[in-house]
């Protein structure tokens, strides 16, 4: 495995590459990450990750501080997984003008997420429209947990006509039914407990909702039954007409943002 620190010296490296795939990440990896990796490896000749923890993309600075930072550990696994490139960028070579504050991304960005945490997508496609830019993959490899960002990103790459496919992958959880996510290792092994009976409450309940048996308010009230601090938002959406085109027939997630503590914890089901 090749780390490159420099956009030039990858220019160079890749140059002839035709058919590459890429997954970009913020460190911290886990089961998830590896399975976006292994998808990459099957399908592409050649496998990059980036690891940047992209600072305009946190609504407060105190997240993006406590963020899990293992660089050691991370390499350790990229090189068991056979990874072709690491691409460790500064700050000053993926901004060297600052953001794009006129990015333009689909009006689902103002749900869910996007409610609470205002400017938050903007700034990863405009930080993922960098590195497509820098890297020109064939594929890139994004995980089903992050579901709106995903959706959005498509949108954004479809709608500016670039030719990188999203290849989505689906959610690996821990053995509780606890989505993968670099947050978790905030958790103690209570909160894990919570946040698994969360997840197979909305497995239990999904069709007694999706045949209104049960309301979101009652799912709700059962959900802090379970020990959440908080509950963002709540949400049973057709995904099939999100974004266009709309397709007829219908496919239903509950979607779910919520607090243990301190820790902020998103899945869909």
């Amino acid at each position: 495995m090749k780390i490159i620190f420099n956009k030039n010296k990858l220019l160079k490296l890749i140059r002839k590459e035709q058919n590459i795939g890429f997954v970009p990440t913020m460190g911290s990896l886990h089961k998830g990450h590896s399975s976006l990796i292994k998808k990459s490896s099957s399908q592409c000749k050649k496998t990059i990750v980036s690891i940047f923890i992209n600072k305009p993309q946190f609504n407060k600075f105190s997240d993006f501080q406590k963020y899990p930072r293992i660089l050691s550990k991370d390499i350790k696994i990229l090189k068991e997984l056979k990874v072709d490139f690491l691409y460790l960028p500064s700050s000053k070579e993926i901004y060297p003008y600052g953001t794009n504050r006129k990015i333009k991304i689909h009006k689902f960005s103002k749900f869910l997420c996007g409610k609470f945490r205002p400017g938050h997508f903007k700034a990863v496609v405009d930080v993922v429209d960098r590195f497509i830019k820098i890297i020109k993959p064939k594929k890139i490899f994004l995980g089903e947990k992050d579901f709106q960002q995903l959706k959005l990103i498509e949108h954004f790459l479809i709608r500016n006509k670039i030719k990188t496919k999203i290849v989505m992958c689906k959610t690996i959880r821990e053995s509780g039914g606890l989505a993968c996510s670099s947050r978790n290792v905030l958790l103690s092994w209570h909160e894990k407990k919570i946040a698994s009976k969360v997840y197979k409450l909305l497995l239990k309940e999904k069709k007694n909702l999706i045949n209104n048996k049960i309301t979101l308010s009652n799912i709700k009230n059962k959900l802090f039954k379970t020990g959440l601090t908080s509950i963002e938002y709540l949400s049973l959406i057709n995904i099939s007409n999100i974004i266009r085109p709309y397709k007829k027939k219908k496919g239903y997630k509950i979607f779910i943002g919520y607090y243990l503590r301190k820790t902020r914890l998103i899945d869909n089901i």
